[in-house]
Protein backbone atom coordinates (compact mmCIF):
# COMPACT_ATOMS: atom_id res chain seq x y z
CA UNK A 1 0.00 0.00 0.00
CA UNK A 2 1.62 3.64 -1.13
CA UNK A 3 1.77 6.50 1.52
CA UNK A 4 -1.37 8.03 0.39
CA UNK A 5 -2.95 5.30 0.71
CA UNK A 6 -2.19 4.99 4.25
CA UNK A 7 -2.89 8.67 4.93
CA UNK A 8 -6.33 7.50 3.93
CA UNK A 9 -7.59 4.46 4.71
CA UNK A 10 -4.17 3.17 6.06
CA UNK A 11 -4.74 2.85 9.77
CA UNK A 12 -4.95 -0.42 9.79
CA UNK A 13 -1.41 -1.01 9.62
CA UNK A 14 -0.65 1.38 12.23
CA UNK A 15 -3.72 -0.78 14.35
CA UNK A 16 -1.91 -3.74 16.07
CA UNK A 17 -4.82 -5.88 16.63
CA UNK A 18 -7.12 -7.97 15.11
CA UNK A 19 -8.99 -6.94 11.61
CA UNK A 20 -12.07 -7.71 10.65
CA UNK A 21 -12.87 -6.11 7.14
CA UNK A 22 -16.89 -6.32 6.84
CA UNK A 23 -16.95 -4.86 3.28
CA UNK A 24 -14.52 -6.26 0.00
CA UNK A 25 -16.18 -6.88 -3.09
CA UNK A 26 -15.79 -9.08 -5.96
CA UNK A 27 -16.85 -8.49 -9.35
CA UNK A 28 -17.93 -10.91 -11.96
CA UNK A 29 -15.15 -10.40 -14.94
CA UNK A 30 -17.82 -11.24 -17.37
CA UNK A 31 -21.20 -13.17 -17.94
CA UNK A 32 -19.55 -16.09 -19.55
CA UNK A 33 -17.83 -16.34 -16.37
CA UNK A 34 -21.14 -17.62 -14.73
CA UNK A 35 -21.97 -19.92 -17.78
CA UNK A 36 -20.58 -23.08 -15.89
CA UNK A 37 -22.99 -21.78 -13.16
CA UNK A 38 -26.02 -22.20 -15.39
CA UNK A 39 -28.14 -24.40 -16.89
CA UNK A 40 -27.94 -24.97 -20.30
CA UNK A 41 -31.64 -23.52 -20.97
CA UNK A 42 -30.17 -20.20 -19.77
CA UNK A 43 -27.15 -19.97 -21.16
CA UNK A 44 -29.38 -20.54 -24.84
CA UNK A 45 -31.32 -18.08 -23.38
CA UNK A 46 -28.41 -15.48 -22.98
CA UNK A 47 -26.84 -16.13 -26.09
CA UNK A 48 -30.04 -16.06 -28.35
CA UNK A 49 -31.02 -12.60 -26.83
CA UNK A 50 -27.54 -11.22 -26.88
CA UNK A 51 -27.54 -10.23 -23.36
CA UNK A 52 -24.04 -9.19 -22.49
CA UNK A 53 -25.40 -8.75 -18.34
CA UNK A 54 -26.56 -6.07 -16.04
CA UNK A 55 -25.53 -2.70 -16.33
CA UNK A 56 -23.51 -2.72 -13.20
CA UNK A 57 -21.65 0.56 -14.51
CA UNK A 58 -25.26 2.43 -13.65
CA UNK A 59 -24.18 2.07 -9.44
CA UNK A 60 -20.42 1.89 -10.41
CA UNK A 61 -19.35 3.73 -13.49
CA UNK A 62 -15.93 1.98 -14.63
CA UNK A 63 -13.98 5.21 -15.15
CA UNK A 64 -15.44 6.72 -12.12
CA UNK A 65 -12.73 7.97 -9.16
CA UNK A 66 -15.20 6.24 -6.87
CA UNK A 67 -14.91 3.02 -8.15
CA UNK A 68 -11.36 1.90 -7.94
CA UNK A 69 -8.31 3.31 -6.21
CA UNK A 70 -5.94 3.92 -8.54
CA UNK A 71 -3.49 1.49 -7.14
CA UNK A 72 -6.28 -0.89 -7.02
CA UNK A 73 -7.38 -0.60 -10.54
CA UNK A 74 -5.66 -3.64 -13.00
CA UNK A 75 -4.30 -3.16 -16.04
CA UNK A 76 -6.90 -4.07 -18.05
CA UNK A 77 -10.07 -5.30 -16.83
CA UNK A 78 -12.38 -4.89 -13.75
CA UNK A 79 -10.87 -4.42 -10.79
CA UNK A 80 -11.29 -6.44 -7.55
CA UNK A 81 -12.37 -9.55 -10.26
CA UNK A 82 -9.86 -12.20 -8.81
CA UNK A 83 -8.33 -13.50 -5.49
CA UNK A 84 -5.24 -13.13 -5.81
CA UNK A 85 -6.04 -9.00 -6.13
CA UNK A 86 -7.75 -9.12 -2.84
CA UNK A 87 -4.63 -10.99 -1.22
CA UNK A 88 -2.32 -8.44 -2.56
CA UNK A 89 -4.31 -5.29 -1.98
CA UNK A 90 -6.31 -5.62 1.29
CA UNK A 91 -5.76 -9.53 3.02
CA UNK A 92 -2.02 -9.73 3.64
CA UNK A 93 -0.90 -6.08 4.03
CA UNK A 94 -3.21 -5.10 6.78
CA UNK A 95 -3.17 -8.96 7.88
CA UNK A 96 -7.16 -9.21 7.64
CA UNK A 97 -8.41 -11.95 9.83
CA UNK A 98 -11.84 -12.63 8.03
CA UNK A 99 -13.32 -10.23 5.44
CA UNK A 100 -16.81 -10.55 4.20
CA UNK A 101 -17.67 -10.82 0.83
CA UNK A 102 -20.00 -8.41 -1.11
CA UNK A 103 -20.73 -9.36 -5.15
CA UNK A 104 -23.22 -6.90 -6.45
CA UNK A 105 -24.60 -7.58 -9.94
CA UNK A 106 -27.56 -5.50 -10.28
CA UNK A 107 -29.86 -9.09 -10.45
CA UNK A 108 -32.38 -6.58 -8.94
CA UNK A 109 -32.38 -4.83 -12.68
CA UNK A 110 -33.70 -8.51 -14.02
CA UNK A 111 -37.76 -8.09 -15.12
CA UNK A 112 -37.98 -11.52 -15.79
CA UNK A 113 -38.41 -13.84 -12.32
CA UNK A 114 -37.06 -16.94 -13.61
CA UNK A 115 -33.87 -15.16 -14.82
CA UNK A 116 -33.50 -13.29 -12.00
CA UNK A 117 -33.45 -16.16 -9.92
CA UNK A 118 -31.41 -18.33 -12.07
CA UNK A 119 -28.54 -15.46 -12.44
CA UNK A 120 -28.56 -15.28 -8.54
CA UNK A 121 -27.66 -18.44 -8.25
CA UNK A 122 -25.34 -18.56 -10.85
CA UNK A 123 -23.34 -15.54 -8.87
CA UNK A 124 -23.71 -17.46 -5.77
CA UNK A 125 -22.02 -20.70 -6.84
CA UNK A 126 -19.48 -18.44 -9.07
CA UNK A 127 -18.64 -16.69 -5.55
CA UNK A 128 -18.42 -20.38 -3.67
CA UNK A 129 -15.48 -22.11 -6.01
CA UNK A 130 -13.77 -18.39 -6.63
CA UNK A 131 -13.69 -17.09 -3.27
CA UNK A 132 -14.68 -18.80 -0.48
CA UNK A 133 -13.61 -22.17 -1.46
CA UNK A 134 -9.76 -20.83 -2.30
CA UNK A 135 -9.43 -18.54 0.83
CA UNK A 136 -10.32 -19.63 4.61
CA UNK A 137 -10.29 -16.23 5.51
CA UNK A 138 -13.38 -14.74 3.66
CA UNK A 139 -17.03 -15.26 4.66
CA UNK A 140 -19.93 -14.14 1.67
CA UNK A 141 -23.21 -12.75 1.29
CA UNK A 142 -26.06 -14.42 -0.64
CA UNK A 143 -27.05 -12.90 -3.55
CA UNK A 144 -30.98 -12.96 -4.07
CA UNK A 145 -33.44 -11.60 -6.56
CA UNK A 146 -34.86 -8.62 -4.64
CA UNK A 147 -37.72 -8.05 -6.28
CA UNK A 148 -39.26 -11.32 -5.33
CA UNK A 149 -39.34 -12.48 -1.93
CA UNK A 150 -40.41 -15.82 -1.84
CA UNK A 151 -37.44 -16.93 -4.70
CA UNK A 152 -35.23 -15.14 -2.67
CA UNK A 153 -36.33 -17.32 0.13
CA UNK A 154 -35.46 -20.21 -1.85
CA UNK A 155 -32.16 -19.32 -2.60
CA UNK A 156 -31.52 -18.26 1.08
CA UNK A 157 -32.21 -22.16 2.25
CA UNK A 158 -30.25 -22.88 -1.25
CA UNK A 159 -27.07 -21.65 -0.09
CA UNK A 160 -27.18 -20.96 3.67
CA UNK A 161 -25.79 -24.48 4.18
CA UNK A 162 -22.55 -23.93 3.55
CA UNK A 163 -20.10 -22.35 5.90
CA UNK A 164 -18.96 -19.36 4.04
CA UNK A 165 -22.24 -17.51 4.18
CA UNK A 166 -22.97 -15.38 6.94
CA UNK A 167 -25.35 -12.58 5.50
CA UNK A 168 -27.84 -11.75 2.93
CA UNK A 169 -26.95 -8.84 0.91
CA UNK A 170 -30.05 -6.77 0.03
CA UNK A 171 -29.82 -3.56 -2.01
CA UNK A 172 -30.97 -0.55 -0.68
CA UNK A 173 -32.88 0.60 -3.66
CA UNK A 174 -36.23 -1.53 -4.20
CA UNK A 175 -39.40 -1.34 -5.27
CA UNK A 176 -40.77 -1.27 -1.66
CA UNK A 177 -39.38 -0.81 2.12
CA UNK A 178 -38.05 -3.43 3.38
CA UNK A 179 -40.28 -3.34 6.74
CA UNK A 180 -43.27 -3.69 4.67
CA UNK A 181 -44.61 -7.29 5.29
CA UNK A 182 -44.15 -8.58 1.25
CA UNK A 183 -40.69 -8.84 2.17
CA UNK A 184 -40.99 -11.10 5.36
CA UNK A 185 -40.18 -14.06 3.70
CA UNK A 186 -36.78 -13.32 3.13
CA UNK A 187 -36.21 -11.97 6.77
CA UNK A 188 -38.04 -14.97 8.21
CA UNK A 189 -35.18 -17.37 6.36
CA UNK A 190 -32.49 -14.96 7.05
CA UNK A 191 -33.42 -15.47 10.66
CA UNK A 192 -34.02 -18.98 10.60
CA UNK A 193 -30.49 -19.70 9.60
CA UNK A 194 -29.20 -17.25 11.96
CA UNK A 195 -27.35 -15.00 8.85
CA UNK A 196 -27.26 -11.19 8.75
CA UNK A 197 -29.51 -8.80 6.73
CA UNK A 198 -26.77 -6.52 4.87
CA UNK A 199 -28.30 -3.59 3.38
CA UNK A 200 -25.92 -2.47 1.05
CA UNK A 201 -25.70 0.37 -2.08
CA UNK A 202 -27.09 -0.22 -5.09
CA UNK A 203 -30.38 -1.41 -6.19
CA UNK A 204 -33.33 -0.70 -8.87
CA UNK A 205 -36.52 0.20 -8.21
CA UNK A 206 -39.69 1.76 -9.57
CA UNK A 207 -39.15 5.36 -7.86
CA UNK A 208 -36.47 7.64 -7.70
CA UNK A 209 -34.22 7.87 -4.66
CA UNK A 210 -35.20 11.43 -3.58
CA UNK A 211 -38.98 12.00 -2.48
CA UNK A 212 -39.55 14.73 -5.71
CA UNK A 213 -38.20 12.71 -8.29
CA UNK A 214 -34.85 12.31 -9.89
CA UNK A 215 -31.45 13.66 -9.75
CA UNK A 216 -29.69 15.70 -12.57
CA UNK A 217 -26.18 14.61 -12.08
CA UNK A 218 -24.56 11.55 -10.49
CA UNK A 219 -22.98 13.68 -7.73
CA UNK A 220 -26.86 14.62 -6.61
CA UNK A 221 -27.70 10.97 -6.72
CA UNK A 222 -25.06 9.59 -4.27
CA UNK A 223 -25.73 11.99 -1.61
CA UNK A 224 -29.61 11.40 -1.99
CA UNK A 225 -28.72 7.23 -1.46
CA UNK A 226 -28.43 8.31 2.25
CA UNK A 227 -32.42 9.42 2.18
CA UNK A 228 -32.88 5.69 1.15
CA UNK A 229 -30.96 4.43 3.95
CA UNK A 230 -32.91 6.38 6.07
CA UNK A 231 -36.07 5.18 4.61
CA UNK A 232 -34.80 2.07 4.92
CA UNK A 233 -34.36 1.71 8.63
CA UNK A 234 -37.25 3.63 9.89
CA UNK A 235 -39.29 1.41 7.81
CA UNK A 236 -38.12 -1.74 9.67
CA UNK A 237 -38.65 -0.17 12.88
CA UNK A 238 -41.67 1.60 12.39
CA UNK A 239 -43.73 -1.70 10.63
CA UNK A 240 -42.46 -3.66 13.57
CA UNK A 241 -39.88 -5.91 11.83
CA UNK A 242 -37.88 -6.16 14.95
CA UNK A 243 -40.98 -7.70 16.92
CA UNK A 244 -41.80 -10.00 14.22
CA UNK A 245 -37.94 -11.15 13.92
CA UNK A 246 -36.42 -10.31 17.39
CA UNK A 247 -33.56 -12.48 16.85
CA UNK A 248 -32.91 -10.29 13.74
CA UNK A 249 -29.23 -8.96 13.10
CA UNK A 250 -29.20 -6.18 10.67
CA UNK A 251 -26.07 -4.56 8.99
CA UNK A 252 -25.92 -0.83 7.41
CA UNK A 253 -23.22 -1.33 4.41
CA UNK A 254 -21.75 1.33 2.33
CA UNK A 255 -24.34 3.69 3.46
CA UNK A 256 -22.62 5.95 5.87
CA UNK A 257 -23.18 6.35 10.13
CA UNK A 258 -22.70 10.08 10.69
CA UNK A 259 -26.68 11.03 9.72
CA UNK A 260 -27.84 8.40 12.22
CA UNK A 261 -27.53 10.20 15.74
CA UNK A 262 -29.80 13.10 14.13
CA UNK A 263 -31.92 10.63 12.47
CA UNK A 264 -32.57 8.63 15.66
CA UNK A 265 -33.23 11.63 17.52
CA UNK A 266 -36.00 12.28 15.24
CA UNK A 267 -37.47 8.78 14.96
CA UNK A 268 -37.51 8.73 19.32
CA UNK A 269 -39.09 11.86 18.92
CA UNK A 270 -42.46 10.94 16.56
CA UNK A 271 -42.48 7.84 18.24
CA UNK A 272 -43.28 9.31 21.49
CA UNK A 273 -45.80 11.32 20.18
CA UNK A 274 -47.60 9.19 17.53
CA UNK A 275 -46.71 5.61 19.36
CA UNK A 276 -50.47 4.59 19.46
CA UNK A 277 -50.55 4.33 15.87
CA UNK A 278 -47.75 1.86 16.15
CA UNK A 279 -48.97 -0.06 19.50
CA UNK A 280 -45.80 -3.06 18.68
CA UNK A 281 -42.90 -0.38 18.07
CA UNK A 282 -42.82 -0.97 22.36
CA UNK A 283 -39.55 0.26 22.57
CA UNK A 284 -37.48 3.58 21.69
CA UNK A 285 -36.68 3.49 18.28
CA UNK A 286 -33.23 4.07 19.71
CA UNK A 287 -33.12 1.09 21.56
CA UNK A 288 -33.63 -0.83 18.73
CA UNK A 289 -31.42 0.34 16.57
CA UNK A 290 -28.61 -0.66 19.44
CA UNK A 291 -30.02 -3.85 19.61
CA UNK A 292 -30.70 -5.03 15.65
CA UNK A 293 -28.49 -2.88 13.71
CA UNK A 294 -24.79 -2.07 13.18
CA UNK A 295 -22.90 -0.25 10.59
CA UNK A 296 -19.65 0.03 8.47
CA UNK A 297 -17.13 2.76 8.88
CA UNK A 298 -16.72 3.41 5.15
CA UNK A 299 -17.43 5.59 3.77
CA UNK A 300 -17.23 7.70 6.96
CA UNK A 301 -17.47 11.68 5.75
CA UNK A 302 -15.59 12.66 8.65
CA UNK A 303 -15.07 16.45 8.73
CA UNK A 304 -13.21 18.44 11.61
CA UNK A 305 -12.26 16.13 14.44
CA UNK A 306 -14.27 17.87 17.09
CA UNK A 307 -17.73 17.73 15.21
CA UNK A 308 -16.64 13.68 14.49
CA UNK A 309 -15.93 13.54 18.27
CA UNK A 310 -19.65 14.72 18.84
CA UNK A 311 -20.99 12.42 16.36
CA UNK A 312 -19.18 9.46 18.06
CA UNK A 313 -20.45 10.68 21.39
CA UNK A 314 -23.87 10.99 20.38
CA UNK A 315 -23.80 7.18 18.92
CA UNK A 316 -23.54 6.71 22.95
CA UNK A 317 -22.21 3.04 22.24
CA UNK A 318 -19.05 1.27 21.71
CA UNK A 319 -20.45 -1.66 19.65
CA UNK A 320 -22.29 0.10 17.11
CA UNK A 321 -19.63 0.15 14.24
CA UNK A 322 -17.45 -2.28 12.19
CA UNK A 323 -14.24 -1.36 10.10
CA UNK A 324 -15.06 -1.76 6.31
CA UNK A 325 -12.13 -0.81 3.78
CA UNK A 326 -15.03 -1.16 0.91
CA UNK A 327 -12.35 -2.46 -1.28
CA UNK A 328 -11.85 -1.33 -4.41
CA UNK A 329 -13.69 1.79 -4.04
CA UNK A 330 -12.13 4.87 -3.39
CA UNK A 331 -13.39 7.21 0.00
CA UNK A 332 -11.18 9.63 1.06
CA UNK A 333 -11.25 7.64 4.79
CA UNK A 334 -9.06 8.51 7.82
CA UNK A 335 -9.46 5.03 9.65
CA UNK A 336 -6.61 6.12 11.92
CA UNK A 337 -8.20 9.35 12.21
CA UNK A 338 -11.34 7.38 13.15
CA UNK A 339 -9.44 5.68 15.82
CA UNK A 340 -7.89 8.44 17.68
CA UNK A 341 -11.51 10.02 18.54
CA UNK A 342 -12.36 6.47 20.18
CA UNK A 343 -11.44 5.19 23.96
CA UNK A 344 -9.44 1.98 23.54
CA UNK A 345 -12.31 -0.10 24.25
CA UNK A 346 -14.25 1.32 20.63
CA UNK A 347 -11.07 0.72 19.17
CA UNK A 348 -11.31 -2.69 20.00
CA UNK A 349 -14.59 -3.22 19.01
CA UNK A 350 -14.81 -1.26 15.35
CA UNK A 351 -11.77 -3.29 13.99
CA UNK A 352 -12.80 -6.93 14.69
CA UNK A 353 -14.92 -7.44 18.07
CA UNK A 354 -18.08 -6.06 16.42
CA UNK A 355 -17.68 -7.77 13.35
CA UNK A 356 -16.53 -11.12 15.21
CA UNK A 357 -20.31 -10.91 17.26
CA UNK A 358 -22.16 -9.77 14.70
CA UNK A 359 -21.52 -12.16 11.93
CA UNK A 360 -19.84 -15.14 14.77
CA UNK A 361 -17.09 -15.51 13.59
Amino acid sequence: MSAATQTRIGGARSWTGPVIDCDVHANVPSLEALFPHMSPLWVEFTRERGWKGPVVGVTYPPEAETTARPEWKPAKGLPATDIAMLRQHILDPWKVETAVLNCYYYVDGLRHPDWAAALASAVNDWVIENWLDKEPRLRASIVIPARDPPAAAREIDRCAAHPGFVQVMLPVRTNGLYGQRAYWPIFEAITRHGLVAGIHWGGQSEGAPSPTGYASFYAEEMVAETQVYAAQLTSMIIEGLFQKFPTLRVAMLEGGFTWLPTWAWNLNKKWKGLRREIPWVNRLPAELIREHIRFSTTPMDMGPPAHMKQILDWLNSDDLLMFASDYPHLHADDIDALLALMPETMRANVMAGTARRWYRL
